[in-house]
């Protein structure tokens, strides 16, 4: 079998595999990466509308350094490929009992707009919830976030330099729990345990520390011009103008081993593709079914129980002048349930709220409100499909959401039919044996941050990269997973290249410092 050793095959071309093709064919590297679908970015995706394409994937960029960082790493800049405004405000929240809230990238802002809204004491405990979470953000950042494999030593050591962080760290403690202890407002509790949905959580049963989510959105969001797929597009392009291959509609059949080590891919069409060094991509949920032999690459409690799905709606509308009128929304808007019980108590039964919160992104108002017809994406959270589920066209739809913004007063015409939603079943299609969940593992449990699986798997040459594996879900957690799997593959080809096994009498094989549990060569 004739494998160049510098090869190296990435099997999903999500965010996580862009940015560690790009990080490896930037080392020189010969980089193949395979996709099945017939566009780069994975989740990262468009359907079309009569106002032009919407995207239906990820809305919120934030974490802009971990881009620029990357860009950096290509030799260029980014915006030497994309144009990106910073929206003025993060978000626009709206309650039925007419309240509304905008949040600010400026911690003293929000502070006097949650004073104007809520009260001087709504005010005061906000003060307080900034600052703990942003020390939270900071103490988690660089042991967990950012490290290839999380620190729980690291993690405690910074937290006990802030003891009033403690209570966030305490286990059993729920989001929700905190929440209630510095927010008198049940409408602020509300918002902000909304945050764990980013990440496919429940705030009810979400670990406290996701509190520092609020932290990733208050330090910026950003628009792409031309949409989150222009994006996915301008690393497709780097990644080739690097040198590397992009074949998309190629689906991977099989992961191929031998003796415990990977040989290759073997393609849908039966051909072959031969690499001593794989990055998959894709839910660590689907590895059982890929690897040609019985795996232990991932273990069961990393890829069980899932995180959230969502029901996603996209489309061309025009906004109704009656009602909150034509400059109401703003790029980001929430509009939230009456009661989070009634939501968030159905999904963790794995059943479908009947009065969800709705997210709109208005993709059109990085600027000045269009006039006519604008591009639409609403997210509707929901449950992922139970193990063993049929992953059906689900075509009924008990939540249908433009009865409820219009009693919000928010008024679209015309109003999309039910093929404009993408369900739970059809994100399992999509994406083979994710259960159509979102976000990989489920983020509920006090040690589920530290359960994702890392770069590194069981079988040598085979790592992982994507919104599954360490450090989560989001575009800069799947760009940070992509650079610790591209670091690793460097560093294990190093090592591999340096340290020969060498005939001895007598002799044994001992792993190399750099590649762990893998023999050294």
């Amino acid at each position: 079998m004739d494998i160049h050793k510098d090869s190296v095959l990435v099997v999903g071309a999500g965010i996580g595999g862009l940015a560690a093709a790009i990080r490896l064919a930037a080392c020189g590297r010969d980089v193949t990466l395979l996709d099945a679908h017939g566009w780069p970015g994975g989740k990262i995706r468009v359907m079309d509308s009569p106002a032009g394409p919407v995207d239906a994937g990820p809305t919120v960029l934030t974490l802009r350094d971990v881009l620029d960082d990357l860009f950096d790493a290509a030799g260029t800049t980014l915006e030497d490929h994309l144009t990106l405004t910073q929206l003025p405000v993060l978000a626009r929240h709206f309650w039925a009992d007419g309240t509304t809230l905008d949040l600010f990238p400026d911690a003293r802002a929000n502070a006097d707009a949650i004073n104007a809204a809520f009260g001087a004491t709504a005010r005061t405990e906000f003060e307080r919830f900034e600052r703990e979470t942003r020390a939270l953000f900071n103490a988690f950042d660089a042991p967990i976030m950012r490290a290839p494999s999380p620190s729980v030593w690291g993690a405690t050591r910074a937290a006990l330099t802030r003891p009033y962080l403690l209570p966030w760290l305490q286990p059993g403690k729920t989001l929700q729990n905190m929440l209630s202890q510095r927010f008198s407002d049940p409408r602020l509790r509300q918002l902000f345990g909304r945050y764990a949905t980013y990440v496919g959580g429940n705030p009810l049963h979400a670990p406290a520390v996701l509190g520092l989510i609020w932290q990733a959105e208050a330090a910026g969001v950003w628009a792409v011009k031309g949409g989150m797929a222009e994006l996915a597009k301008a690393l497709a392009g780097l990644f080739t103008q690097l040198g590397g291959t992009l074949r998309l509609n190629t689906a991977v059949a099989r992961i191929l081993t031998v003796s415990g080590q990977v040989s290759g891919v073997q393609l849908a069409d039966g051909a072959v593709l031969h690499s001593r060094q794989v990055i998959f991509n894709g839910d660590p949920a689907a590895l059982p079914y890929l690897l040609d032999t019985p795996s232990r690459a991932v273990k069961h409690r990393q890829i069980q129980p899932r995180s959230l799905s969502a029901r996603v709606w996209t489309f061309g509308a025009q906004v109704q002048p009656q009602g909150l009128g034509q400059d109401a929304l703003a790029y980001h808007s929430v509009f939230f349930a009456d009661d989070p019980a009634q939501e968030f108590g159905p999904l963790a039964r794995g059943q479908l709220p009947q009065s969800p919160t709705i997210y709109v992104c208005a993709q059109d108002r990085a600027g000045p409100s269009p006039k006519g017809h604008e591009r639409f994406q609403f997210i509707l959270n929901a449950p992922a499909l139970a193990e063993g589920a049929r992953d059906s066209k689900d075509t009924t739809c008990q939540n249908h959401p433009f009865a409820r913004l219009a009693q919000f007063g928010l008024h679209l015409s015309p109003q999309p039919d039910l093929s404009r939603v993408t369900t739970p079943q059809e994100f399992a299609q999509m994406f083979p044996h994710s259960q159509g969940a979102l976000y990989g593992l489920s983020p509920n449990g006090t040690l589920a941050t530290f359960l994702r699986p890392t770069a590194r798997t069981s079988v040598s040459g085979l790592y992982l990269a994507g919104g599954g594996a360490h450090p989560g879900a989001g575009v800069p957690m799947a760009a940070l997973s992509g650079k610790h799997a591209a670091t690793a593959a460097l560093n294990d080809r190093t090592s591999a290249a340096r340290w020969r096994r060498m005939a001895m009498r007598g002799g044994i094989s001992t792993g190399s410092a750099t590649t762990a549990a893998a023999p050294s060569r």
